[in-house]
């Protein structure tokens, strides 16, 4: 009952915040999607929902493909509590949830797009993407120096694992442990702070980012003509989105989402299991820009609305994951050094940006496709009301999956000489 009920929270919960969004315009203000993230907050540390026991966070660590019969036979034979068996339910009702919600919620919000109008934004993109890369290697290279007599065990491998997930994301976290055969609890309290400081760093981005890094960045060029059929009239963009005029089409538009989603999985099972998420979000971004060039699709209202609805399940899933109860002897110094990662190479890129005439969206834009990957791309245009970066930095995103394990691997194997 726990495992429904939760599952009915995540998917209908948002409903009720686009209705306070709909009702009071201070709420409205704020925006759905840090909303979604404070509520998402507040339910992962009230002590409402159980974590993982030491134990069954190191077993899980080396037998990844654990199923649920497997953990509740630990559970029979008195390995585990009943607390473990479900907290791991928990565990997979979510990471089932953000799978499915971000990678129907991508042809959704691309079905609209017009890719006449990309072309505008190359120039200063991969601008932006070599910056990205510069600052995040060099404030990575940076800490290590600054936190090597610090006491975290080999940070050297610590260096290459967050190379590795703050330009690609989290199969190359997974991917650098193993190939530098980094400890568990190493790989576990990078994984917990990368998770909590993600949360911090996003909440920054999505409430005054924007509009502090417009007093030093240039504004976002919006297209002149209309590319993604906004909704200028000032009206509550989800409203009458279930009339029958609106839904029925929906409907069909969730079929192509569907059929491309699956597409994506299929093609998923052909590649090694580090390659997975890579094919998966390639796959899936190509046939929805592919499908936005048919007018029959592409005209579809409420397309983007509706993949928006699907975010905002996504930050509630995703925020409700950082429980401060996993930081219990936690060491100050790896905090720091993954806190001085994120925000020092933000900070960096800012600065660069500048000199380059990079706009402020297109910098944010790329710095979340390194430090979170391309799934939360959409949740930052969201809350900045900018969709036309979606593509962009989605493309950003799967560059840094490409490249995250050999770039990581490699600084990692020079600071080890250091």
């Amino acid at each position: 009952m726990v495992i429904i009920g939760l599952a009915l929270f995540y998917l209908f919960a948002p409903l009720l915040i686009l209705h306070l969004c709909h009702r009071y315009p201070f709420v409205n203000k704020l925006g759905a999607v840090i909303i979604a993230y404070l509520v998402g907050l507040l339910i992962g540390n009230i002590g409402l929902l159980p974590g993982f026991s030491t134990f069954l966070n190191d077993f899980l660590l080396t037998n990844p493909g654990t199923t649920v019969d497997q953990i509740e036979a630990m559970h029979t034979s008195g390995q585990i509590e009943s607390s473990d068996v479900l907290a791991y339910k928990i565990y997979n009702l979510r990471d089932m949830l953000m799978s499915v919600t971000i990678l129907l919620a991508i042809p959704l919000l691309l079905f609209s797009a017009n890719v006449a109008q990309w072309k505008n934004l190359a120039g200063k993109t991969v601008a932006s993407v070599v910056i990205g890369f510069f600052a995040v290697v060099l404030v990575v290279v940076a800490g290590f120096f600054i936190f090597r007599d610090e006491g975290t065990k080999d940070l050297w491998k610590v260096a290459g694992l967050l190379i590795g997930v703050y330009t690609g994301g989290t199969p190359n976290l997974a991917s650098l442990k193993m190939m530098l055969d980094v400890d568990a609890n190493t790989y576990i309290l990078t994984h917990t702070y990368d998770l909590v400081v993600g949360v911090v760093y996003l909440a920054f981005l999505m409430t005054i980012g924007q509009k502090l890094f417009h007093k030093f960045l240039p504004k976002f060029p919006i297209p002149t003509t209309n590319d993604f059929g906004e909704n200028h009239s000032g009206d509550d963009p989800f409203w009458g989105i279930l009339k029958k005029d609106k839904f029925i089409p929906l409907l069909r538009a969730y079929g192509v989402a569907v059929a491309i989603f699956a597409v994506g999985g299929a093609l998923s099972m052909l590649v090694p299991q580090s390659k997975v998420m890579v094919v998966v979000i390639l796959t899936v971004t190509t046939l929805s820009i592919l499908a936005s060039l048919i007018p029959s699709i592409n005209r579809i209202d409420k397309t983007f609305e509706s993949g928006m609805y699907l975010i905002l399940i996504f930050s509630l899933v995703v925020s409700s994951m950082a429980d401060v109860r996993n930081f219990a002897g936690l060491t100050p110094g790896l905090l720091a050094y993954i806190s001085l990662a994120v925000f020092g190479s933000l900070f960096l890129q800012v600065i660069l940006a500048k000199l380059f005439k990079v706009d402020a969206d297109t910098t944010m834009i790329t710095s979340v496709a390194f430090i979170c990957s391309p799934p939360f791309v959409p949740v930052i245009a969201g809350a900045l009301k900018n969709r036309h970066i979606i593509v962009s930095g989605i493309t950003i995103g799967i560059i840094g999956y490409a490249v995250g394990n050999y770039l990581g691997y490699l600084v990692a194997e020079i600071l080890s000489k250091l």
